[in-house]
């Protein structure tokens, strides 16, 4: 699970998105994590304190639940030190100011004053308040002293204005609370540029050729390299719904138009990252495509009873990529169990590549799937992971993670 033992405090103040604090909850508990609540006086106005009780299944911190008792963990210095992170969501415009200002006049404010660990605030108020000067200097202030700030949205309001000020959606901070529980050294600030999905060639205006590739492995793969904190560009054709916003998504349909995202992608890698960058060539890229892809819709009656269309062979996008300076992970997906290996281990020296993960398909392994089973083959060694796409790529980035940090 992906946040398995996790600690994870989440704080509620006195806004009308408090109800998304409940899916957020949901999330955490969801991923494994351990979750426990403190709510302001003006918090249970909205929401009773069982409900954030059912739905944690942990007793609820506020002021009539304080107690010193050691064991229990229940004061606002004692839970500070049990959790491994402070979520305040949603954070009130008068809780963004009085952080701001060290004030500590309630429960909630109490344990972040004394909170030594990361904090991180999902800010929702009005427009009007989110945009008064006092409460943007606050948020400043707040960034400066390491608060962590999952930025409000624009969209309706509670009061029917439409501005800046509603509460990220709980996907979007519970994303930014992986990154900050799971980040490792090694990835912060790495640039990782990857392939997805199954590139689209156009014979006309409304026909192509493609293949059924999801995109879905690229995506998980991104996701979690962006949680380890690696600066991620993913160039795909589908499958990238539900992306961390942090991540440089860059939507192709074409193997040229990838062809030219992904050269373009690696010179700005190799030029601004201070770490040797990563490649990820995940997608399936087309083998061959229309000869002469055509304008507008061809006639069936024109066409006749048979249609010849005329394919060329592709140019192989993996082999023709500068590769220099960068540590190149290919994918290969194969059907044949006793020729798989052996083809896998080709790829991997006739293109220069630094390793391979090898897919065999089958009725329990196939495109579209949420789960896979992937060998991944380096020059000395390989190793087999199997479970969902999420849990596989954090698996695969930690085994290259311990064997190219020599190379540092």
């Amino acid at each position: 699970m992906l946040l398995k033992n996790k600690k994870i405090l989440v704080g509620v103040t006195g806004s009308i998105a408090i109800y998304k604090a409940l899916d957020l909850i949901r999330l955490y508990v969801k991923a494994g994590a351990i979750v426990r609540v403190i709510m302001t006086e003006s918090a249970k106005k909205f929401i009773n304190p069982i409900t954030f009780e059912a739905i944690s299944q942990n007793r609820v911190l506020d002021e009539s639940s304080e107690n010193w008792d050691k064991s229990q963990d229940y004061n606002h210095i004692d839970i500070g030190k049990w959790s491994d992170i402070f979520v305040i969501a949603p954070t009130s415009a008068n809780t963004i100011n009085k952080l701001a200002c060290g004030l500590a006049d309630n429960l909630l404010l109490q344990t972040a004053l004394a909170y030594t660990k990361t904090k991180l605030i999902a800010p929702a108020a009005n427009t009007n308040m989110i945009n008064n000067p006092i409460t943007k200097q606050s948020l400043d202030k707040l960034k400066h002293l390491e608060y962590k700030v999952v930025s409000s949205q624009i969209k309706e309001l509670v009061c029917k204005d439409v501005g800046d000020g509603a509460m990220a959606e709980p996907t979007d901070i519970f994303d930014a609370t992986c990154k900050e529980l799971l980040k490792d050294e090694f990835w912060i600030n790495r640039k990782v540029v990857l392939s997805g999905g199954g590139t689209i060639e156009k014979i006309d205006d409304v026909r192509y050729i493609s293949n059924f590739s999801s995109g879905k492995m690229a995506s998980n793969l991104a996701k979690a390299l962006y949680y380890k904190g690696a600066d991620v560009c993913l160039v795909s054709s589908r499958g990238y719904e539900n992306l961390p916003k942090d991540i440089h998504l860059i939507k192709v349909q074409s193997s040229f138009e990838m062809y030219e995202s992904l050269v373009s992608s690696l010179e700005i890698a190799k030029k601004e990252s201070k770490k040797q960058s990563f490649l990820f060539m995940v997608a399936a890229i087309s083998d061959y495509l229309p000869t002469f892809a055509q304008e507008g819709k061809l006639k069936k009656d024109l066409i006749g009873i048979n249609w010849n269309l005329e394919l060329k062979q592709n140019i192989d996008i993996l082999n023709s990529l500068d590769k220099s300076e960068i540590i190149s992970i290919g994918f290969k997906a194969e059907m044949d169990e006793l020729i798989a290996q052996n083809s896998a281990i080709s790829m991997l020296e006739k293109k220069n590549l630094d390793g391979v993960c090898l897919n065999i398909l089958n009725e329990n392994n196939n495109f579209g799937s949420d789960t896979n089973e992937i060998e991944l083959i380096l020059k000395n060694s390989s190793f087999k992971f199997k479970g969902s796409k999420l849990n596989i790529s954090l698996e695969i980035i930690e085994k290259l993670e311990k064997e190219f940090s020599s190379n540092e």
